[in-house]
């Protein structure tokens, strides 16, 4: 466990010029979420159905689904539109990765880690079931949550495995990965509370650093010669982020820019060009997003 104190002096070394600003944002409350699920239902309709509720509402610019809502999470999940999957409660910065892939009819994609689904969810409702996606989980309860969801969420196309990414066969190859890896969560603490201080420690960095390493591995081994895949975090440390990024970086392994709309304002500072490390605020999570092309 790491003291609150040792959790501000660790951001202010990572970010010198603006560790006030993000300190500051760790003790408010963040802005609840949803993402429209066009598999299911049209935006009108939802949207229909928030004003008859007069549910206040607010769009995100990043897609033409993304939203944030006035209302507590418990309000939305009472909601038939929540129970009949119409909408996912799912934050900002959650739904920004699978934007960035190059998504598009016919391809093989893999989501490495991909429960509780949120994301996959997204994949397929992107390129509206017409792909394959392998959706990999190592944990037998958060698989059932995984396959659960997708069912819910009208996801088809999917092939679930109960198994750790990083022991996936060699001969597999596709078009598009998606990354989201599991992390320390520094970018979604409030440090005003102890129960999230609780589950971080410099140990949980360092050795979530060691996964990302060996997964990012994989993913680059199985990305076809190419095509691009999105690794991702919820941490704002680079120990977690630029440094795992930088081990797989090479001429035949770069960046690419992501073109997401987000203001600047929302991010911060980075030690690589072309990604994302967006700020923690009321509105968007502390996340962190690298688009990488593997050239041959």
């Amino acid at each position: 466990m790491i003291t609150k104190e040792e959790y501000i002096n660790l951001i202010k070394n990572e970010y010198p010029s603006c560790y006030q600003e993000i300190i500051e944002n760790m003790m408010k409350k963040r802005s609840n979420a949803f993402r429209i699920n066009t598999l299911l239902s049209s935006k009108d309709q939802v949207l229909s159905s928030l004003d008859k509720l007069n549910i206040k509402y607010h769009k995100v610019d990043i897609s033409d689904f993304s939203y944030l809502v006035d209302s507590s999470n418990q309000e939305l999940m009472n909601l038939d539109l929540f129970k009949e999957g119409k909408i996912y409660l799912q934050s900002i910065s959650s739904q920004i990765p699978p934007l960035a892939l190059d998504l598009d009819k016919n391809m093989d994609i893999l989501d490495m880690c991909a429960a509780p689904g949120g994301k996959t969810s997204e994949i397929a409702q992107i390129v509206a079931n017409s792909s394959n996606v392998m959706a990999c989980e190592e944990n037998k309860i958060r698989c059932e949550k995984l396959k659960y969801n997708l069912s819910h969420l009208g996801c088809k196309n999917i092939n679930v495995m109960l198994t750790d990414a990083r022991k996936l066969d060699s001969f597999f190859r596709f078009d598009s990965i998606l990354l989201d890896a599991p992390c320390s969560g520094s970018g979604t603490i409030n440090i005003d509370n102890n129960k999230d201080l609780s589950y971080f420690s410099l140990l949980l960095v360092k050795n979530s650093a060691k996964t990302q390493k060996a997964l990012l591995k994989k993913a680059i081994e199985i990305l076809k010669p190419g095509s691009s895949m999105v690794y991702s975090t919820c941490s704002i440390l680079k120990e977690e982020n630029e440094e795992v990024v930088k081990t797989v970086l090479n001429k035949n392994v770069v960046l690419e820019d992501i073109n997401i709309n987000i203001d600047e304002a929302c991010l911060l500072e980075s030690s690589l060009d072309k990604v994302l490390t967006i700020k923690p605020s009321t509105n968007y999570e502390g996340f962190f997003i690298a688009k990488i092309k593997k050239l041959r």
